[in-house]
């Protein structure tokens, strides 16, 4: 009786220790695509959301002189409520240009504060609130504050996954070679007018 025996095949360790470095190789190169994907895809949400802040912003600038007007129609001479409202509104719009987030924040907290005031001097003037147009412009306003709240809270929450990417081993490697920088929270100032939106209701 004869045995069969088969032949070894011998693989060539540097042929093995080639296609092990491939490997590696590849799996790399895949992460740091995915990686750097995913950095991108949160930098352009966080800008996204900011875009729609800005635009419920504007929207609120806009209403503000109407709203001025109105209460002005009824009770003119509470000039100094409506000077501040004034005053407060180009302060937040100038601070828009600034890029500086806490300086917007700070005047975006101050134009509450005097909306506030100017919806407590409306309250004097029973014909005023009884206005259609200022009834109107009252819903519109609540919407904005509500629209405002709704987009900071998602750009905030845009911007601290992209600041944790950012600041986590080993994305951080890749962030900082691709230069990825982290982004600045949208928060409001330590007080009572900036942290509550405005209350239009009577």
């Amino acid at each position: 009786m004869q045995l069969l025996i088969e032949p070894t095949v011998l693989i060539n360790p540097y042929y093995m220790a080639s296609i092990i470095l491939i490997v590696i190789l590849v799996i790399l190169v895949l992460w740091i695509i995915g990686g750097y994907n995913g950095l991108v895809r949160l930098k352009n949400q966080a800008k996204e959301a900011w875009a729609d802040i800005e635009v419920q912003l504007k929207r609120r600038y806009d209403l503000i002189p109407n709203l001025v007007n109105t209460v002005k129609g009824y009770a003119a001479h509470e000039s100094t409520a409506f000077e501040k409202v004034t005053a407060a509104r180009a302060a937040a719009i100038s601070a828009s240009g600034a890029g500086d987030l806490g300086a917007k924040a700070k005047a975006e907290g101050e134009l509450s504060g005097t909306l506030k005031s100017l919806f407590a001097v409306a309250e004097a003037y029973p014909d005023l609130k009884a206005n259609t147009n200022f009834l109107e412009l009252q819903r519109e306003l609540s919407d904005t504050e509500n629209k405002i709240q709704a987009a900071r809270r998602f750009y905030n929450g845009t911007v601290r996954d992209l600041n944790i990417a950012i600041e986590s081993f080993p994305t951080n490697l890749m962030a900082k070679s691709f230069g990825f920088t982290s982004m600045q929270l949208f928060d409001l100032p330590d007080n009572d007018a900036a942290q509550n939106p405005v209350e239009v209701k009577f």
